[in-house]
Parts: C-alpha cells; sequence; structure tokens
C-alpha cells in the first residue's frame, strides 16, 4: 500500500501541502481532483519521490521513501513516474525511447520488444516508431510519454494529467481502457490527476479532493454523494463540495447578460 503521513511541503514560504494524510490499497485505481494550484502536481511529485517534504513522509510497500539508500532504490525499482510535461530525448527514436525505459527497469529483452510493438500498434504510432521524437505532434509526443510509463510494467503508477495534451478521441479510449483493466487486478497501484471529472467517475476506486493543500475528501464516489447529499454525477458532487457558489455566480453572469 501507500502511506501519505502527515506531508507538508513547501515552495518558498507558501505552504501548497498541508498536513495531509491518507492511504492507497494495493490495487486501487485513486484519482486526485480539485482547483488549479491546489498541490495536485506536487502530490505527484511528493509521492514519486521528485520532491522531498519539509514535514512528514510517504511510504510505499512498506518502505519508507528517502529513510535510507537501501530503501529508495527498491521504492524506485517499482515506481514509474510520468509528470506533465513529460520530458522526452528529442533525437532519438520512439522506440529507442521505450527500449531504453525498459531496460532501465530489467524487462525481459523479448518481452520488452513485444511490449514496445504492442504499445506503438496501441496508441497509433506503429508506423512512427523510428522516427525521432521532435518530429512528432504534441499529441504523439503525449502518446510515447505515455507508453514510456506503461512499458515499465511497475506496479505503482504515478501519472500527472495523463488525458491531456491534445490527445486524440484515439489515444484517450486506448488510455481509458488500459486504466481501466490495470484496475481490475489487484497487483498494480495507479495514483493519477484528471481534468475531466466524468474519467474519474469511470475509472477510479476512490477520489481524493484537495482544496487550499488540504485533503478535503477522500472516498468512493458514492462516498462523496452521501457526504455532499448531491445524488448526481461526481461534477455536480464536486461542485457542491469545493465550490458551492458557483451556481450562484453562473447565476449572476446570465442575469448581467440580459440587463
Amino acid at each position: 500500500m501507500i502511506r501519505v503521513v502527515d506531508v507538508t511541503q513547501h515552495y518558498g514560504v507558501r505552504p501548497v501541502l498541508r498536513q495531509m494524510s491518507f492511504e492507497v490499497e494495493t490495487g486501487q485505481l485513486v484519482t486526485v481532483l480539485g482547483p488549479n494550484g491546489m498541490g495536485k502536481t506536487t502530490l505527484l511529485g511528493v509521492l514519486a519521490g521528485v520532491l522531498c517534504p519539509q514535514k512528514g513522509h510517504v511510504e510505499i510497500a512498506g518502505r519508507r521513501r528517502r529513510a535510507s539508500e537501501e530503501d529508495e532504490l527498491a521504492i524506485r525499482r517499482q515506481v514509474a513516474y510520468l509528470p506533465d510535461p513529460p520530458w522526452l530525448p528529442m533525437e532519438r527514436t520512439g522506440r529507442e525511447f521505450l527500449i531504453a525505459v525498459g531496460q532501465l527497469y530489467q524487462i525481459d529483452a523479448d518481452r520488452l520488444m513485444d511490449h514496445c510493438d504492442r504499445l506503438l500498434t496501441l496508441f497509433d504510432l506503429a508506423d512512427k516508431g523510428d522516427w525521432p521524437i521532435r518530429s512528432y505532434s504534441n499529441g504523439q509526443k503525449k502518446k510515447i510519454a505515455l507508453c514510456s510509463a506503461l512499458v515499465t510494467e511497475a506496479p505503482y503508477l504515478f501519472l500527472d494529467e495523463p488525458f491531456s495534451g491534445g490527445l486524440d478521441p484515439s489515444g484517450i479510449l486506448a488510455l481509458k481502457r488500459v486504466l481501466q483493466h490495470l484496475a481490475e487486478r489487484n497487483d498494480v497501484t495507479v495514483v493519477m490527476t484528471a481534468p475531466v471529472p466524468e474519467l474519474a467517475e469511470e475509472l477510479s476506486h476512490r477520489i481524493a479532493v484537495l482544496q487550499d493543500g488540504r485533503l478535503l475528501a477522500y472516498d468512493t464516489v458514492d462516498g462523496l454523494r452521501h457526504l455532499t447529499g448531491c445524488p448526481g454525477p461526481l461534477a455536480e458532487v464536486l461542485e457542491k463540495l469545493i465550490h458551492p457558489e458557483t451556481a450562484d455566480h453562473i447565476q449572476q453572469y446570465f442575469e448581467g447578460q440580459q440587463s
């Protein structure tokens, strides 16, 4: 499991995460939602180990991040992190990049080659696999970045805005199907951020809602409906939970338009 224990993260003097604690059970897919600037990307960075919190800690698979060199290396072998925007080696081909990442995770060579071929086909990159990444469109760069996370076969995936970056409908569908498949397994744990509540509602076991750097709620979609008393879709639940004044603002806007 993943345990986030009393994590506080500052940028300068500004707190971005405030005393955050929650657990993610092994095999779950959790989506982090909240307004812009509320700490979603920072939380993914702390989970992935690229940021060290000023207070608190993260445990993954029973090991504490940065507790020792041995613990940190053991965690890194099990974790794949896809930031937004991702870093890509522009002069390498897509296939070369995927093979290099798979080798870092010590994937068997035959298995790796087969997985690369299947990922390139899945994301409509089969005919671009041997082209340099600099020649890809923005959407194709996002697709090869997603492939680089999936090719690791890591049991812990941290994905920051995986559905953003110009994915076309085919790419969105492919990613949704892959995440649904992973969510049905009990050996892969995924924590991601997403811009669209409908995607989170469709894919997630649990939703983490952030506001002002704090964990406002952490529950299933049905649990959030019960909490807010709102039986509607997740977008309406979040509106009532995070911005109960939004409906009034919308009404005021249209009333002003009519005057």
